[in-house]
């Protein structure tokens, strides 16, 4: 086989980049209490939730599972509060955010930096809001991230949800990269089937939240990045090509 290059690494966000969950599940919870709502979310009920791809979609689907101890609406106003919680709950998670309540997993900033003096290309490519991905990089990175991350992909450029292929796909249209010459970075099940989907050989770094899900398909599957280094990962990329 060719033997080919990395060029390019392609990280998701919400517990590769950063513990993000458990942070996003008290948001949502106060969303809910703001709205009047008596839902809430506990660990077990969340992780199962996070099988679902979206924040939006996320609620919509807790919702039609909660359909018969829910007043029916019609879908124009039920489309419009899942908008408002999403939106309330999006404002609560900034504000973790910039309290601090949300740290980078170990490694991952390291890496980054490392991976950027050595002149590869650096993507994010995720399902998250653009809002929760700019408070998250703000506060890791700082005002100037893009210009560590000039590609990112989110629920916005690429509404077809994890772990449908589009976000990954666009990214590397963007880049101006193939697959081959890549290396995915992903947390769980739907963000490795996403990635493989679309050819790309994936690192998996599980978390608490996902650490039950079938990684088959992983090019490796390591409990975090600490330690790891851009030489590791040029050799772990060539033996995609053996």
């Amino acid at each position: 086989m060719k033997p080919t290059t990395m060029r390019a690494l392609l990280f998701d966000v919400d517990g590769t980049l950063a513990d993000t969950e458990s942070a996003h599940r008290v948001a949502f919870n106060r969303a809910f209490a703001e709205a009047g709502l008596d839902w809430h979310w506990d660990e077990p009920l969340y992780t199962r939730l996070l099988e679902v791809s979206g924040g939006k979609e996320r609620i919509m689907h807790f919702w039609r599972e909660m359909r018969g101890d829910t007043k029916a609406i019609d879908t124009d106003a039920q489309a419009d509060m899942v908008q408002r919680l999403h939106h309330l709950k999006t404002t609560y998670y900034e504000r973790l955010v910039k309290d601090g309540a949300v740290q980078m997993r170990p490694g991952v900033l390291r890496l980054i930096e490392s991976a950027k003096k050595e002149g590869l290309s650096l993507a994010i490519v995720t399902t998250t809001s653009p809002a929760n991905i700019e408070a998250l990089m703000r506060s890791a990175i700082g005002p100037d991230w893009r210009h560590t991350f000039p590609v990112v992909e989110d629920a916005v450029t690429a509404p077809r949800k994890k772990p449908h292929p589009q976000a990954y796909l666009q990214a590397l249209q963007r880049m101006g990269r193939a697959a081959v010459d890549c290396l995915a970075f992903e947390d769980s099940a739907n963000g490795l089937q996403s990635a493989r989907a679309a050819d790309l050989p994936t690192i998996v770094t599980p978390n608490a939240f996902t650490a039950h899900h079938d990684f088959t398909g992983a090019l490796r599957i390591v409990p975090s990045l600490e330690g790891v280094t851009v030489a590791d990962l040029r050799a772990w990329h060539a033996a995609t090509a053996q």
